[in-house]
């Protein structure tokens, strides 16, 4: 009996993955594995004969996350529609059961799934996606709001200069993200102020998702001693622009040409916030970086080679930061991130943990459509790309065959064609047209603005 239920979880994991377009005949089709969703089924709590099991729960919450409406009434819709198809009875359009299925979803398994996709589609970039050898990896930090409960003001408070209850809890994330696909390797979350929840104490907690063979690329607030030493010692290069408060003097150091040199650095008295007293004294007295000019612009470095490594090329793989902006808004703004709708703090990081699972699920699919049709990720429509596999990725669950072969061709051939960055229309000014309605700011608490309305 235990073989006949194992046997069948295994086929409704296998249809699963069919509807995010994992299979074995494709590139990456092992970034999203059946171990990592077994997990989350394993240590989901209550399992029982239902309609909301782990399985359709998770699938659920994804499309959820995907779709323009974002709501539950959504996702319930959708399964009731799988049910229907499948020749079952139709399950309560009431969203109750479905938020409380979601609730017994394992945070730290949905976590690790999302950082697990994102990881496993950033090592497995072919050569040619790489810079010079390197896997470039983004990090910047970004925030996010959620509603206004006494749970969630707790653990992310609104911000100091905002009065009680006219502001939203926020909390702070920092990312890593790779650059040639497109993916959150990893991630950490934090109250928007506080001891420890700046961007550098955040961004340390991620050093352990970056490997040799990485590259770390960021603005000129991660430009620390702290940061440069740490990942030198582990043979991880870097890029930043110049710190504000540091200036560069090219008269010092090894001239390797016109405003390029090779400087030492000397350990600054006072430790960052996020290292132990332990961590900072083992850390070397003096780092040798590269400091160098291009268009008035002072980076560093740990590229020490500036015969491998050229200014001009280097500075030119710069540019390329910006598109963690891109891939921030792509996440916050196309999939509804920027204003999260659970109402209690666990809710809230299970909620981000499917946003970026689904958000690496669809670079997954942009990287698959790019490889067979020898592009490059990034020049492909993101927004696009959901639009395509929401639509299709749940009828390719029942399909087979030739005629699944087909389909399949078929939908990655049309996410391969979105390509970005042709639009030829002249510059529009940064304003709209069409009036907001006149509805004023609130100023003093919900509550007491509906007893002054007689509610």
């Amino acid at each position: 009996m235990p073989h006949v239920i194992r046997n069948c979880v295994n086929q409704q994991i296998e249809r699963f993955r069919k509807s995010f377009l994992q299979f074995q005949d494709l590139p990456f089709n092992d970034y999203f594995p059946a171990t990592v969703i077994a997990d989350i089924i394993k240590h989901t709590p209550h399992q029982r004969t239902s309609v909301f099991t782990p399985l359709v729960t998770l699938k659920a919450f994804i499309f959820q996350v995907l779709s323009d409406d974002g709501s539950c009434k959504h996702a319930v819709a959708g399964v009731l529609t799988d049910r229907l198809g499948d020749g079952k009875a139709a399950n309560t359009v009431n969203t109750g059961p479905y938020c409380k299925a979601r609730k017994r979803l394992p945070s730290k398994q949905l976590t690790e799934a999302a950082t697990n996709v994102g990881s496993r589609l950033h090592q497995q970039m072919p050569e040619a996606w790489r810079w010079k050898g390197y896997n470039v990896v983004l990090t910047d930090g970004t925030t996010v709001l959620m509603p206004d409960t006494l749970d969630n003001q707790t653990v992310f408070p609104q911000q100091g200069n905002q009065k009680p209850s006219l502001g939203f809890p926020i909390a702070r994330m920092v990312a890593l993200i790779s650059l040639a696909a497109g993916t959150v390797m990893a991630y950490s979350l934090g109250a928007y102020q506080g001891k420890g929840t700046g961007e550098t104490s955040l961004l340390s907690q991620l050093f352990g998702s970056l490997s040799v063979g990485d590259m770390l690329l960021a603005d000129r607030y991660y430009c620390t001693f702290g940061i440069i030493a740490l990942l030198q010692s582990c043979g991880i290069p870097v890029l930043f622009p110049l710190h504000a408060n540091k200036k560069a003097n090219f008269s010092q150091g090894i001239s390797l040409g016109a405003k390029d040199h090779l400087v030492d650095w000397e350990k600054p008295k006072r430790k960052p916030v996020w290292m132990s007293d332990e961590d900072y004294a083992a850390l070397p007295e003096t780092i040798t970086v590269r400091e160098f000019s291009v268009d008035g612009v002072v980076y560093v470095t740990t590229l020490l080679d500036g015969k491998r490594f050229g200014k001009q090329e280097v500075a030119k793989l710069y540019k390329e930061r910006w598109k963690i902006e891109l891939d921030f808004r792509s996440i916050k703004t196309n999939m509804g991130m920027e204003m999260l709708r659970c109402k209690s703090p666990d809710a809230v990081q299970k909620e981000i943990a499917i946003h970026l699972l689904a958000y690496n699920l669809i670079r997954g699919n942009l990287a698959q459509a790019a490889h067979l049709h020898q592009k490059v990720p990034r020049q492909l429509s993101f927004r696009s790309a959901v639009q395509l596999v929401t639509q299709a990725a749940k009828q390719f669950a029942t399909l087979a065959g030739t005629q699944l072969t087909k389909a399949l061709l078929a939908l990655l051939k049309a996410v391969a064609s979105t390509i970005i960055g042709r639009q030829k229309r002249k510059s529009q000014p940064r304003a709209v047209k069409r009036r907001p309605k006149p509805f004023p700011l609130l100023t003093v608490p919900r509550s007491e603005a509906c007893l002054s309305i007689g509610f």
